[in-house]
Parts: C-alpha cells; sequence; structure tokens
C-alpha cells in the first residue's frame, strides 16, 4: 500500500475510540517496530499498515477519501 493512513482515521474506520485503538496498537508494539514503525509515529503505511487492517479486521476503503478543501474567498 503506498497510502499512509492516520492512527485516528483508522479507530474511526474500525468504529473504536481512539484511546481503544492505542492501547490495540500498544500490545503490539513489538511487531509494528519490526516493521520499522516508531511507536509515536502519527501515520502508519506498508506493511505496518497491512498487518493492523489484517489483525484488527479493518476494510479500508478502495478509493481514498478526497482531501480538505481550502476555503476560497468570494468577493
Amino acid at each position: 500500500m503506498d497510502r499512509k493512513y492516520y492512527k485516528s482515521e483508522l479507530a474511526e474506520l474500525a468504529d473504536v475510540s481512539y484511546s481503544t485503538f492505542f492501547r490495540y496498537l500498544q500490545s503490539r508494539r513489538e511487531i509494528l517496530s519490526g516493521f520499522g514503525c516508531a511507536t509515536k509515529a502519527q501515520t502508519l503505511r506498508g506493511q505496518a499498515l497491512d498487518y493492523v487492517c489484517r489483525d484488527y479486521n479493518i476494510h479500508l476503503p478502495e478509493e481514498p477519501p478526497e482531501p480538505p478543501r481550502k476555503h476560497i474567498k468570494i468577493r
């Protein structure tokens, strides 16, 4: 996977609170660090993301969400 996901996005996709998801990640700290994922990283990508999605049964959307749009000034 070439897209990165914020941990908060993954918690939302898993339909759990961020604190619950964070505790899950802490219980898998050794495995995730083996994938090169820093403990305090805000995002997951690559093998770490694949592992978390398989282990926690998270289904990622087919298309990534659109980035937020900036405000356009109307004169």
